[in-house]
């Protein structure tokens, strides 16, 4: 073949695929824009009635410390608040998404005039997630020692990829490192009662694990003009609690490995709760592994969450789970944010990471794992409420979508590693 005929194959190859990437990218842009559209519409025309079943706050113990878990924002900010109030030397506040709505001003206020009567305060927020928050919003104090996680960083230049994209997702609250909170709950007054979540509180030695996770992330990203952070080892050590923490910068992802961990175990019962479920093949590999040795595996998902782009994505695994023998239940009427998980009976988890890429592989996260019968009982009877709030999604109803859908499904599903 003559250099010219070379050339000109080379040309033709590479216009067609700059043509098949175009062509693509443009379904995707248009199965973005209808699917979006459509939810608009369906919300407008059957908008979520509000309610769904919730339980008191109940108290457990786990390796000496005591472990309460929440299933409705209105008990969870009423303890928080009243944690913030009581302190008296160090409160450590960091946050993903934070309302300038009547509940994030109750937390504002909260926070300022613990500094003002001498505790040492500390913030964290991420900047992108609260794009729409007014700025002035984010005004403290000097007393106040503010750390916001920037929207652009210098590493997403220098080291391009998604683990240099990650937001900081985490939500944790540590006060006078005697009571630490953490979990799904972001701040604002529609997570109070419209949501349905799961956060948890600690009292006692493993208060440390959050404790340590804040002063980590804090003295990593404070720059100069934040004062450092003591770096305190655990005064005791019990590996029944234990906090996994994310850090991208670092390639550091050990939320997943906990997962992984627990699914290889399971021998009789998987329970997991999440706001958005995009298993990447490990973690779907390992979930259809447990069913096909009988386990009995559930997995409860919003039948419609806020992120429908997310959902569309998502439903590209469906197949493979319902015929693998992995039940999917559809929590109704409310958007469900949970990122949870138990496992026969003995293991729980509760933190800030879906079983996404985003959060798994990108995001700074972190988990609460649980090596506790005591725990395990109250996350399967808060399972076993929130089943009764859920429609299960049969192979059956599933086979017969439509053709529409199918297409969308296949159009949207190579999204994923964004999601």
């Amino acid at each position: 073949m003559s250099l010219l005929s070379r050339g000109l194959r080379v040309r033709t190859l590479a216009r067609a695929a700059g043509w098949y990437v175009a062509a693509t990218t443009a379904a995707q842009v248009a199965a973005v824009v209808g699917v979006v559209t459509v939810d608009e519409i369906r919300k407008r025309r059957n908008p979520p009635p509000g309610g769904f079943p919730s339980c008191p706050p109940a108290t457990v113990d786990v390796a000496e410390s005591a472990v309460t878990t929440y299933t409705l924002g209105e008990d969870l900010y009423a303890d928080m608040l009243e944690a913030i109030r009581g302190a008296e030397h160090t409160i450590y506040f960091e946050t993903y998404i934070w309302k300038a709505d009547e509940v994030g001003q109750e937390f504002k206020d909260a926070l300022i005039a613990a500094a003002e009567r001498g505790v040492d305060v500390y913030v964290v927020y991420d900047a992108f997630a609260n794009l729409v928050v007014p700025p002035s919003f984010f005004h403290m104090p000097e007393a106040v020692h503010v750390l916001r996680f920037p929207v652009f960083r210098l590493s997403m230049i220098t080291r391009p990829g998604l683990r240099s994209f990650g937001r900081d997702h985490r939500k944790i609250l540590v006060v006078d490192s005697q009571v630490g909170f953490v979990g799904g709950y972001n701040v604002g007054s529609l997570y109070a009662d419209q949501w349905r979540d799961t956060h948890m509180r600690i009292v006692g030695p493993s208060v440390w694990e959050l404790d340590n996770a804040f002063v980590d992330f804090w003295n990593h990203y404070r720059g100069r003009h934040l004062p450092a952070l003591p770096d305190r080892g655990a005064a005791s050590w019990d590996a029944s609690t234990e906090a996994a923490r994310n850090a991208p910068s670092r390639l550091l992802f050990p939320v997943r490995g906990l997962y992984l961990k627990a699914f290889d175990r399971a021998s009789r019962r998987i329970y997991i709760t999440q706001a958005y479920f995009i298993p990447d093949e490990e973690i779907l590999d390992g979930l259809l592994a447990a069913a096909r040795r009988g386990v009995d595996v559930r997995v409860i998902i919003p039948e419609y969450s806020n992120h429908v782009v997310a959902d569309w994505v998502a439903r590209s695994y469906y197949t493979r789970l319902l015929e693998g023998g992995v039940t999917l239940w559809l929590y109704r009427d409310a958007m469900v944010h949970a990122k949870t998980a138990t496992v026969d009976g003995r293991w729980s988890t509760i933190g800030t990471a879906n079983i996404d890429r985003l959060s798994l592989t990108g995001n700074y996260e972190v988990n609460l794992e649980m090596y506790s019968d005591d725990q395990a009982a109250e996350m399967e009877r808060i399972f076993s409420m929130d089943l009764g709030n859920c429609r299960q999604l049969t192979l059956e109803e599933w086979s017969g979508r439509s053709r529409l859908s199918r297409v969308v499904e296949w159009v949207l599903r190579d999204l994923q590693p964004l999601l």
